[in-house]
């Protein structure tokens, strides 16, 4: 029936769902897990949204409760920009990455999710529909328990020798590339992430590399050229550890590769210095999650320091502010390419975005996670075949925590009521 929605098995009318007010807010972490927070937003319709976001659960938990929960309690949840705003113009909270934000993200997430579950549609619907029927993916070469730790510190993070299956994607582009460019494609993946040359960054904090370091962290590309020539697109994750003139000299090595774009070479603090890298090679310049809110972007885009806008939802202020980003990217002329490398949360949103942005290229993902452990936390993954990615199904997100995640023993939770 028109203006008529169905929350909890129950009928409501358009007056009533504008009615609707934020009961409860409740965050869970797994000591295992220990970098991922999860929120649950829960509202007197008996309908709740799920959001997440990633590193520093316990200051992320802290700031949710002791600040944000008396700003959104008795506050209805469809008014997403209104909250939004609401969490990101604290003083505290301008334009960063730090917990405020992802705070907000989480809560933004599980907004977005409740709004498609009273209208009884996907996410990706509420944000305009769908701009794909399909999307490409790439796999970041990163193993299963790559981030699955408190220590996420470059190289140390990397649980090298680690085995748990056939997707141990790291230490295959740093001992057997070519058989692991081989591999995906194989499965359809015709574009791959990788980073061999954090090792040299940790052991010469980013200050040079020697000839022979050089000539050490360029064998992966090698290798994979020779083995499948033009058929795989690489993208080079520098996670901004190197000084400017070490990052230019890099880049001028890695280009007879022909890499697809290199990503975070410096620290994304200065578009001049990123601006300077960008027009010093013909590679595409990825500044990426580590940006923040949309004014970042903006400097970075107006020096023409940036040719591909990334974005980690989890991390930027949620799909709110995530679909402004692409929009802004989109101004520029420029493609959007959504982060993950964090939780199934995370990446389901991500997804939603994705499809609903003109100005989509790529979507990352992780075939270690989305085939391992994010199998453990959630009831779906989105869906991957032959190298793209479908669009999630259900209403709101179109993925819940495991009944199991609430029973296991190292589960903490917090909550807040109005």
């Amino acid at each position: 029936m028109l203006g008529v929605a169905k929350l909890a098995g129950y009928s409501y009318t358009i007056t009533e769902i504008t009615l609707v007010k934020i009961t409860e807010i409740k965050t869970y972490r797994l000591d295992e897990f220990a970098n991922v927070l999860w929120v649950h937003v829960v509202t007197d319709a008996g309908i709740v949204g799920l959001g997440e976001t990633f590193y520093g659960a316990g200051a992320v938990e802290a700031h949710i409760h002791d600040t944000l929960a008396q700003r959104l309690l008795g506050q209805n949840p469809l008014n997403i920009e209104a909250l939004h705003k609401e969490m990101v113009s604290l003083p505290m909270a301008q334009s960063s990455t730090g917990a405020e934000y992802r705070a907000a993200s989480a809560i933004d997430i599980a907004l977005w999710d409740i709004f498609g579950k009273v209208c009884d549609l996907p996410v990706h619907q509420m944000l305009g529909g769908l701009c794909w029927d399909k999307i490409r993916v790439y796999n970041t070469c990163a193993g299963y328990r790559y981030v699955r730790t408190n220590n996420i510190k470059p190289v140390a993070n990397w649980n090298a020798g680690a085995s748990e299956g056939p997707y141990e994607d790291l230490d295959g582009f740093m001992n057997r590339p070519a058989q692991l460019a081989e591999n995906l494609l194989e499965s359809g993946i015709d574009a791959m992430k990788i980073w061999p040359f954090d090792p040299i960054a940790a052991e010469t904090r980013g200050q040079y590399i020697t000839s022979r370091q050089l000539k050490q962290a360029l064998k992966p590309f090698e290798d994979i050229r020779r083995a499948v020539g033009d058929e795989m697109d690489i993208m080079v994750e520098f996670h901004s550890q190197w000084n400017l003139p070490t990052a230019k000299m890099i880049a001028q090595a890695l280009e007879p590769y022909a890499p697809l774009w290199f990503e975070d070479p410096i620290r994304m603090n200065s578009p001049q210095a990123l601006a300077e890298y960008a027009a010093s090679t013909k590679v595409w310049t990825c500044a990426s999650e580590t940006l923040g809110s949309r004014w970042p972007y903006k400097d970075m885009l107006e020096r023409d320091a940036a040719h591909v806008v990334m974005v980690d939802l989890c991390w930027t202020g949620g799909l709110t502010e995530g679909r402004k980003i692409a929009a802004l990217a989109e101004t520029w002329h420029r493609p959007f390419a959504p982060h993950d490398c964090i939780g199934p949360v995370g990446f389901a949103a991500a997804i939603h975005m994705s499809f609903s942005q003109p100005n989509t290229l790529i979507q990352e993902s992780v075939r270690a996670f989305y085939k391992g452990w994010y199998n453990e936390l959630v009831t779906a993954v989105p869906r991957i075949e032959k190298g793209y990615v479908y669009p999630m199904e259900g209403p709101g997100l179109g993925v819940e925590l495991l009944p199991s995640v609430f029973t296991r023993s190292d589960l903490s939770t917090r909550q807040s009521t109005l």
